[in-house]
């Protein structure tokens, strides 16, 4: 039981229950990255900044006192959204999605690792286990992946072709 639910966390982090994260950004117009698209708030950029930031604090989270740290909370919603007045240039958005994939690469490590008891409480949390963390992060990935996809129809911001 224990390798089929690690196999099913994992899948989920990696998207692959709909569209990778890798696969949702591919290609996406440079020229569009900072654009606001029809009665949305916020751009693709900072839809994505917002998915990498809130990975990172779960991240952090679970693993801050294995490197001798205390989590600190990140204040809801200013600090899980980067500013709305942020333009950024194509090294922002490479590193906006090498800094996720870095992050999900450990999340990963941390749901292969044999010795990631999922039922542990998070000493410093309220209550929270591991295994809930790892699914919120999916989740929460899962949910924005779908709306930045729709962001890409509405902004005709996929190659012809794309189905």
């Amino acid at each position: 039981m224990d390798g089929l639910i690690r196999g099913l966390v994992l899948r989920f982090l990696q998207g692959e229950t709909h569209m990778s994260f890798e696969e949702a950004v591919a290609d996406f117009p440079m020229e569009q990255i900072n654009t606001y698209p029809p009665n949305v708030p916020y751009t693709p950029w900072q839809l994505l900044e917002h998915i990498r930031i809130t990975q990172a604090d779960i991240l952090n989270f679970i693993i801050k006192p294995n490197y001798n740290e205390l989590y600190k909370d990140l204040e809801w919603p200013k600090d899980y959204w980067p500013p709305q007045d942020k333009i950024v240039d194509e090294k922002m958005w490479r590193e906006t999605i090498k800094s996720y994939l870095n992050d999900l690469k450990k999340l990963e490590e941390i749901t292969q690792n044999p010795n990631t008891d999922f039922t542990q409480i998070i000493k410093w949390g309220g209550g929270q286990t591991i295994l809930e963390e790892l699914l919120k992060v999916a989740d929460h990935t899962s949910y924005h992946l779908g709306e930045f996809c729709i962001f890409r129809q509405v902004m005709s911001a996929w190659l012809k072709g794309h189905e």
